[in-house]
């Protein structure tokens, strides 16, 4: 043990970024505390930040190359485990071709900028089209709302929570996320002041959630019918004759198109689709658009449904058509130090979307990625192009994504799957071999993605605290240099304090913020406020906001036609829920998060309780169309009727390595439908799920 040492830096868990002090003495963690004079997370930190040690200290953590042998998996030298890697992918890819192995990431990888740097460099090196990601289970339809309307996938509209006089937030439970999509942690605390300063603060949410008790109102909503509220909000600011451009009159394009769009979608339309009066509607609408500032921010619940590509190009439209887009208070857009935009810019580029489709079923294809809900088909399916071998980073879609169990199934019917991971889960233990990861102290932190959609400009970089374990490689270079091996190349490139050397000057701050400079610092630096800026970032072929694409205007009638299901034998619908505990599938590891109570419940409505005889604290079995499980029920009236929530990230498998909590769980990944999606995204359709329940 050393003298005792302290270092300031982020949370990488989630997408908050909270300024953390970590006191340690070189070789265990003594403390993790909240920085108080962090300038976007002000003192506020959730319990994941203090597991972050469990994570390092893990004693099922993997911490050597693991070859799989007559079904154990044995240690073996990373040598080894690079030759086997390149001989076993190369050999599937001379008898299916280079699409044969597919690649899968997972949402750790958006939290290490050293990843974010290498893995594109390894799915070229495998010339695989097959690739796949979390992000086609979750915010997709943000990213094709930005392309369609504004030219970029990474130009996405941040709430600026600082300054509005009016948030509508549909649903999005952001005191318990601290924001997604829009990096704010200790949301509450903002609540707190956008009310103090005499504004107000509306959660449209099939559940009362944690937001929706601190808000000024919450409104129940039946799941599915967002965008019928969104577009009837849309429709009566047109009516209300509320339209004001503001500072982007004559940089908008598609105005009337929209409004005729619109037409049918009346408030009495929306409130028998919604349950939400239809005076509430109009009034609603009225609010926003007369507030002095106003901003509408709709996330999970609004994206992870059949219709979330519609959801956020009418979250967009309507925050345009109010004039607040690119304006204070309402929906703007970072200046980051690292320009994540600029990067990837696409300016002076011919581009068509979505850029192809799925092989079997035709699904679209953004961003260089396939949905996740048609991997399994892609498996199951012979025929040129059907995966053989799969390449799984810091993933665990057995539990993850659309009908898991599914992909289980077929993870085990692959030539060969290799996987770089912290943990045996319940995805890698089907692996051949796994290479194992780094966890967050154990690495350099910059959250090149989140400061793109931080609700205040800020800047942060900190290096490593302790060496990975058994003298390996980083996260990073273990992908760079499995890249190498495939291409041939005699080293890698450079590391990602170098990367980040050569890429600040080349943001909006290049003058002011360097490494060295971030490294003087020692803490978090601030940016300042949220300024306009979209105007002369638009990447548009006519440099035009584009109100009314095609794309979202021809899917109207799906919506039109939208009724929900009627089969009795699944009278329920199910939406998921986030837990402050809890953070997808590989938080479950720290005793710290999973001691206590079971939280892994079905919430239901007492009067759908009492009707189906099911008992507070009692088992049920959940049914869908793809699976059922059995839980606990936990009655109660922060559920809208015939509605029922169960939480994300638990259904580890007990005696799994990976598998902190002793009770058992259910992962509703077992209930999704993978033949759920949002047709012009791809995204899964979590919620809204049909469901029974009956007690066991």
């Amino acid at each position: 043990m050393g003298d005792v040492q302290t270092q300031h830096r982020t949370c990488n868990i989630c997408e908050a970024m909270c300024g953390l002090i970590v006191e340690h003495d070189g070789e265990n963690v003594l403390s993790i505390k909240p920085d108080v004079n962090d300038p976007l997370s002000r003192g506020h930190i959730c319990p994941k930040a203090v597991a972050l040690q469990d994570f390092r200290t893990d004693p099922d953590r993997i911490t050597a190359p693991m070859l799989k042998v007559d079904g154990v998996f044995q240690e073996i030298t990373w040598d080894e485990a690079y030759d086997i890697a390149t001989e076993k992918l190369r050999a599937v890819q001379e008898v299916h071709g280079r699409d044969g192995v597919g690649v899968y990431l997972g949402n750790p990888n958006a939290h290490k900028f050293g990843n974010l740097l290498n893995l594109p460099a390894l799915v070229k090196a495998l010339g695989t089209k097959n690739r796949y990601s979390s992000a086609t289970a979750d915010q997709i339809p943000h990213h094709v709302a930005s392309i369609h309307m504004l030219g970029h996938p990474m130009l996405i509209p941040v709430p600026d929570v600082e300054r509005t006089d009016f948030m509508l937030i549909i649903g999005g439970n952001p005191v318990v996320s601290n924001g997604s999509m829009m990096t704010a942690p200790g949301f509450g605390k903002r609540i707190d002041e956008i009310k103090s300063r005499g504004g107000c603060v509306v959660v449209i949410d099939p559940r009362r959630t944690e937001t929706a008790e601190k808000a000024s109102d919450h409104l129940f909503i039946r799941p599915e019918t967002d965008a019928f509220l969104m577009l009837a909000l849309i429709h009566e600011v047109f009516a209300a004759g509320l339209v004001d451009l503001g500072a982007l009159a004559g940089k908008v394009t598609g105005l009337e198109a929209l409004q005729e769009a619109v037409t049918p979608f009346t408030p009495d339309l929306a409130a028998k689709r919604t349950g939400i009066p239809a005076n509430i509607i109009r009034q609603l609408a009225r609010d926003f658009a007369t507030s002095p500032s106003a901003v509408c921010y709709a996330r999970m619940g609004a994206s992870t449904q059949s219709f979330g590509s519609l959801c956020q190009w009418a979250n967009n439209a309507l925050n345009i058509i109010t004039g607040n887009f690119d304006h204070e208070g309402g929906a703007m857009f970072t200046t980051p130090a690292l320009d994540y935009v600029g990067m990837t810019s696409r300016k002076g580029q011919e581009r068509t979307y979505p850029e192809r489709r799925s092989r079997v079923s035709g699904q679209p294809l953004y961003n260089g990625e396939f949905p996740v809900s048609v991997m399994a088909q892609e498996m199951e399916t012979p025929g040129e192009g059907q995966i053989k071998a799969l390449v799984c980073v810091a993933g665990n879609p057995v539990l993850t994504a659309p009908n898991g169990r599914r992909i289980e199934q077929c993870l085990e019917g692959l030539d060969f799957m290799l996987a770089i991971d912290i943990h045996v889960n319940d995805t890698t233990r089907h692996a051949d071999l796994i290479l194992p990861g780094t966890v967050a102290l154990e690495e350099d932190i910059y959250d090149m993605v989140f400061h793109s959609f931080a609700v205040r400009n800020t800047a942060a970089y900190a290096p490593a605290i302790f060496a990975p374990p058994k003298g390996n490689p980083k996260e990073w270079e273990v992908i760079a240099r499995l890249t190498a091996r495939l291409t041939g190349a005699n080293q890698i490139g450079p590391s990602p304090e170098q990367f980040l050397s050569m890429l600040l000057p080349q943001g909006y701050h290049g003058d002011t913020v360097s490494v060295a400079a971030l490294l003087e610092a020692g803490q978090s630096v601030d940016l300042g406020p949220l300024v306009p800026n979209v105007t002369t970032r638009l990447e548009t072929s006519d440099a035009m906001i584009h109100v009314a694409p095609d794309v979202f205007v021809e899917d109207l009638p799906r919506l039109l036609n939208f009724a929900p299901a009627q089969d009795q034998s699944y009278p329920l619908q199910m939406i998921g829920r986030r837990q402050v505990r809890s953070h997808n599938s590989w938080t479950q590891n720290s005793p710290r998060l999973v001691k206590g109570r079971n939280r892994c419940t079905v919430e239901i409505h007492p009067e759908d309780a009492a009707r189906l005889g099911v008992t507070d604290g009692s088992d049920v079995q959940v049914r869908s169309r793809v699976g059922d499980v059995i839980m606990p029920a936990e009655v109660t009236d922060v559920m809208a009727l015939g509605v029922v929530s169960i939480p994300q990230g638990w259904g580890q498998k007990n005696g799994n390595i990976g598998a902190a909590s002793a009770q058992p769980t259910t992962s509703i990944n077992d209930l999704t439908d993978d033949r759920r999606i949002d047709p012009i995204s791809g995204n899964a359709a979590f919620n809204g799920v049909a469901v029974s329940v009956t007690p066991v």
